[in-house]
C-alpha cells in the first residue's frame, strides 16, 4: 500500500499543520452544560406533553405513542424549516440522544436529496445516517431475543 505521500503529494507534516488548523477543538466545559439543559428542555418537553396527553383521558400507553409521534412531528418540522440543524449547532448530543435526534437523522437526508427525486433521491438516501442503528438494532434485539429464548425462556 503507498503511503500519503504518494497517495496525495502531501507529507506528515504538512498534513499534520492542516489537521491543527482545521480542528477547532473540543471545548468541552461549554458543550456539557448546554447539551445537559437543550437535551433536558426535550425530556421536559416530553413529559408535559405526556400530562396533557393524560388530561385529555388517553391511557398511559397511549400517550407515551402521542409524546413520541409529536416529538417526532416538531423534529421533523424543525428539521424542514432549517432550525434543527441551529439548536443542534449550539446543543450537541443534547439533541441527538433523544428520539428527537433520531427523527431528524431519518429527515436531514431526505431534505438534502429531494432534488434528486421519489426514488434516487429520497428513497435512496433516506436512511443513509439511521440505517446502521435500525440495523444494529435490529440485529441485536434478535440475538438478545434467541438467548433469552434459549436460557431463561
Amino acid at each position: 500500500m503507498k503511503d500519503l505521500t504518494e497517495k496525495t503529494g502531501i507529507t506528515k507534516e504538512h498534513y499534520k499543520q492542516m489537521y491543527t488548523a482545521a480542528d477547532r477543538g473540543s471545548k468541552w466545559y461549554k458543550n456539557l452544560p448546554s447539551a445537559f439543559i437543550i437535551g433536558g428542555l426535550i425530556c421536559l418537553a416530553g413529559q408535559l406533553l405526556a400530562a396533557v396527553y393524560g388530561r385529555l383521558g388517553l391511557s398511559a400507553d397511549t400517550g407515551a405513542a402521542a409524546v413520541s409521534m409529536t416529538l417526532i412531528f416538531i423534529s421533523v418540522l424543525l428539521t424542514g424549516l432549517g432550525l434543527y440543524e441551529k439548536i443542534a449547532k449550539h446543543a450537541g448530543a443534547g439533541t441527538l440522544v433523544p428520539i428527537t435526534g433520531f427523527a431528524n437523522s431519518v429527515c436531514a437526508p431526505a431534505m438534502e436529496f429531494r432534488t434528486e427525486g421519489l426514488i434516487t433521491g429520497i428513497g435512496a438516501k433516506i436512511f443513509v445516517i439511521c440505517g446502521p442503528v435500525i440495523l444494529y438494532g435490529t440485529l441485536a434485539s434478535v440475538i438478545y431475543g434467541a438467548l433469552y429464548y434459549l436460557f431463561l425462556g
